[in-house]
């Protein structure tokens, strides 16, 4: 991928092996993220390789996987709101709530408009 303003390739390694395969649609669609926020976001977990995917039980076709989903760090009620606000404004229709991350996604090849607890 291709850094953008906010973002680096860096950001979105695989801590497994060091590889990053992000989809650029994706990462510009966090971008616009940012801006609309006007404050930093911190991605927890980005591209996996399956190896690593498997290792933190993600699912065999998740779109980690593909480049095509980011958790972002999130604590706090507050904070959450505003985020699943901003991600709905920009784009996403694929999000996951947990205790301190949320997982968006926009992997095409999957159900859209749902919101899942994990």
């Amino acid at each position: 991928m291709q850094d953008t303003k906010n973002f680096t390739a860096r950001e979105f390694e695989c801590p497994c092996c060091g590889r990053e395969k992000m989809d650029q649609g994706f990462v510009d669609k966090l971008q616009s993220l940012r801006d609309l926020l006007d404050a930093k976001i911190s991605v927890v977990s980005g591209w996996r390789c399956a190896r690593h995917n498997k290792k933190v039980g993600g699912k065999v076709d998740s779109p980690h996987l593909f480049g095509h989903a980011a958790d972002i760090a999130c604590k706090g009620s507050r904070s959450r709101f505003n985020l699943i606000e901003a991600l709905i404004e920009v784009g996403f229709s694929r999000i996951g709530i947990a205790e301190g991350f949320i997982h968006a996604d926009d992997d095409p090849d999957k159900i859209q408009n749902v919101i899942w607890l994990y």
